[in-house]
């Protein structure tokens, strides 16, 4: 058990509890903090307070940080499609409802679960939870990703998507008909305001920028191109529900009810691009629709199409 204490000094008055003790705790959430808090872990001048309790200057804050759970991440001999492999790199197109990595509740099954059965060797600077994994994307978006067979590699990847210079695009079905051709999304992304769960386009969230391209047009739907110009918590999914098109199936971010009764956004990462770690040169790799988008796009083709 590790014991912290914190004073509050006058640039911190009247900041949540939560908020100031998460940006004290390096590595730590702020979900991670409530959770302390809710667990009586955190003393505010020996008594007992709320996440929202607003500081006073010179506040006394008593924190007791639990020793971190060893993980021991299970290989499972579950399916890969693997695009292509070298000694670097593993592009991998995942399927959807697979979870990118372990966390609490999903400590089986995921993406890292498989890998780890497929190749021993993946690079650990993301530690045990998360071998190889440079980025993620949602459980139920599906598509193509990249993974770091080593630290090296690890290391000139992460430092492209820092850079944005990583081409990603991607396959989106959203809700309406889209009038204009493409457009581009400018819009900066940070939590909500009052659901801290979800993303939202806020004044001082994170640069965000998304291009999009309409692909075809259906009565009620549009498919559309999308890519990231920057890389962003759930990015597209709040940038077209932001401009009034949210995924279909995305019952965070759109609509709770919808006809055709997916599990999850129609969202596909279909192509990734970047500077191969050490050969140097640029190589790109897509992957086809998953046969559920594919046969939603047939059945919308056949009943409404524009």
């Amino acid at each position: 058990m590790e014991k912290i204490l914190l004073k509050v000094d006058e640039d911190n008055i009247n900041k949540r509890l939560d908020l100031f003790i998460s940006e004290k705790l390096e590595g730590k959430s702020r979900s991670y903090v409530q959770g302390l808090i809710e667990d009586e872990k955190v003393v505010v001048n020996e008594k007992i307070k709320k996440s929202n309790y607003k500081l006073k200057l010179e506040d006394v804050i008593n924190i007791e940080v639990p020793q971190p759970r060893e993980l021991e991440i299970e290989a499972e001999d579950i399916p890969l499609d693997i695009v292509y492999e070298d000694s670097d790199v593993i592009i991998v197109n995942k399927d959807k409802d697979m979870v990118v990595h372990p966390a609490p509740g999903n400590y089986n099954g995921t993406l890292v679960n498989a890998l780890l059965y497929h190749c021993k060797d993946l690079s650990g600077i993301n530690g045990v939870a998360r071998p190889g994994i440079v980025h993620r994307i949602d459980k139920d978006t599906s598509g193509i990703l990249v993974i770091a067979k080593n630290d090296n590699a690890h290391n000139r990847l992460a430092e492209q998507f820092k850079d944005h210079s990583i081409t990603r695009t991607y396959y989106a079905l959203v809700e309406g008909v889209i009038k204009t051709d493409s457009g581009i999304i400018d819009a900066p992304i940070g939590r909500h305001p009052v659901e801290r769960i979800k993303m939202a386009v806020v004044k001082n969230g994170k640069h965000a920028v998304t291009h999009y391209e309409v692909i075809e047009r259906f009565k009620g739907y549009t498919l559309v191109k999308c890519n990231l110009e920057t890389g962003r918590t759930h990015q597209i999914r709040v940038h077209m529900s932001h401009i009034g098109h949210p995924l279909l199936g995305d019952e965070v971010y759109g609509f709770k009810k919808q006809k055709f009764k997916l599990q999850g956004q129609a969202l596909h990462a279909k192509d990734l691009g970047f500077i191969h770690p050490t050969k140097g040169e640029y190589v790109e790799f897509s992957s086809q629709l998953p046969q559920y988008f594919e046969k939603l796009l047939d059945n919308l083709r056949n009943i409404s199409k524009i």
